[in-house]
């Protein structure tokens, strides 16, 4: 009789192991704003910061550093950082994704914002140097590939689309 409750027991684990599970549903995204307007009024926006808070200027009068001179500077540079890397991740949103090579550039976006970010914590402004060239090269390359297109006046359109290069 054990012997028998025991086998019974194994059967219902079994096919209880076996059962068909639910893939769970995915979150309930909602992209709100297209390509364009993710560039160019969240991603532009936090990347110049970034960009214009690195390197030096050299003129016949001397010679200007750019890197922030307080604590609030460096915040600010950290905080578009963050955007700057969570940009990445809205990149690779369903509705947004243009695909596998789009998500590995924006996997990059992300890895060259934890740098700036790193280096904005640490008010590094060389390590903010080159965290701004690695974002350079990460744009740089996507956009190589993937274009916005624009209009005849050279400017993106309300209705621009992405479209790969050949």
């Amino acid at each position: 009789m054990r012997v028998r409750h025991c086998t019974t027991t194994l059967l219902i684990l079994l096919l209880a192991a076996c059962a068909k599970q639910e893939a769970p549903t995915p979150p309930p995204f909602k992209v709100v704003t297209d390509h364009r307007q993710t560039m160019e009024w969240i991603l532009d926006p936090a990347a110049d910061l970034i960009w214009d808070s690195a390197g030096t200027i050299i003129t016949a009068e001397g010679q200007q550093e750019l890197h922030p001179t307080s604590d609030e500077g460096w915040d600010e540079v950290a905080r578009n950082a963050a955007i700057l890397a969570e940009s990445g991740n809205l990149l690779m949103l369903p509705g947004r994704s243009a695909g596998r090579d789009w998500n590995e550039y924006a996997s990059g976006l992300i890895e060259a914002g934890i740098l700036a970010l790193r280096a904005a914590e640490a008010q590094d402004s060389d390590a903010l140097f080159d965290a701004g060239g690695r974002i350079y090269q990460v744009c740089l390359a996507c956009h190589n590939q993937y274009l916005i297109e624009v209009d005849d006046t050279g400017e993106a359109s309300d209705q621009a689309t992405l479209s790969a290069q050949p």
